[in-house]
């Protein structure tokens, strides 16, 4: 006898997505960081987190390399599990939005096709893409975790900038030029923007 799986039934909530934006007193939003390591996306997200946090909203950042210690453990740098690493943290921003939070990603991300599937998610005003844009040679140099120097030397294989493709957006709502501006620039026009665009 075939067995069949029983098909998934989506729950609808009583607490609407709204109720829980009045009780926050703000809206729901996700912002997505991408750009290549050692750009400046993790540092971005958590001083913009604290920025917000000083200002009593609800905020939570999910950090790639973070999310790569649990939820994606197990998970490779091949293309697929690149693209499934990007799909799971934009169903994790999902749910945080839905609960009312402004959600914050630090991730690489490196194809269009696959940020362009998470923006998709969401509402149109509520996916906000930021490239955190700098030249491969000052993340280079910048190098906190001494990833390009072993990329270099061919002990990381699969590396985003230097042996896998980096896909910049086309046109972000935000960009950051990260080897120009400095961290409290970029975060005082991340928050100009938010306000401009209600959702402070």
């Amino acid at each position: 006898m075939k067995h069949e799986t029983p098909p998934n039934v989506r729950h609808m909530p009583i607490v609407s997505k709204d109720e829980r934006h009045q009780l926050n007193g703000h809206k729901s939003c996700v912002l997505w960081f991408t750009g290549l390591s050692g750009s400046g996306k993790s540092t971005l997200a958590l001083e913009v987190e604290h920025e917000l946090f000083k200002r009593h909203m609800h905020s939570y950042v999910l950090d790639g390399d973070n999310l790569r210690l649990g939820l994606n453990q197990g998970l490779g740098f091949s293309q697929q599990d690149r693209s499934e690493n990007v799909r799971r943290i934009g169903e994790a921003a999902r749910l945080f939005a839905d609960a009312g939070l402004i959600v914050l990603v630090a991730a690489i991300s490196p194809y269009r096709a696959d940020r362009e599937r998470v923006r998709s998610f969401f509402s149109e005003d509520e996916f906000i893409e930021i490239y955190v844009k700098c030249p491969l040679g000052e993340c280079e140099r910048r190098d906190p975790k001494g990833l390009y120097k072993k990329a270099r030397a061919g002990k990381i294989h699969d590396f985003t900038g230097i042996s896998s493709v980096y896909e910049a957006p086309g046109q972000p709502e935000i960009l950051i030029a990260s080897d120009r501006q400095t961290p409290k620039e970029s975060v005082r026009l991340i928050l100009d923007y938010l306000r401009d665009n209600g959702c402070l």
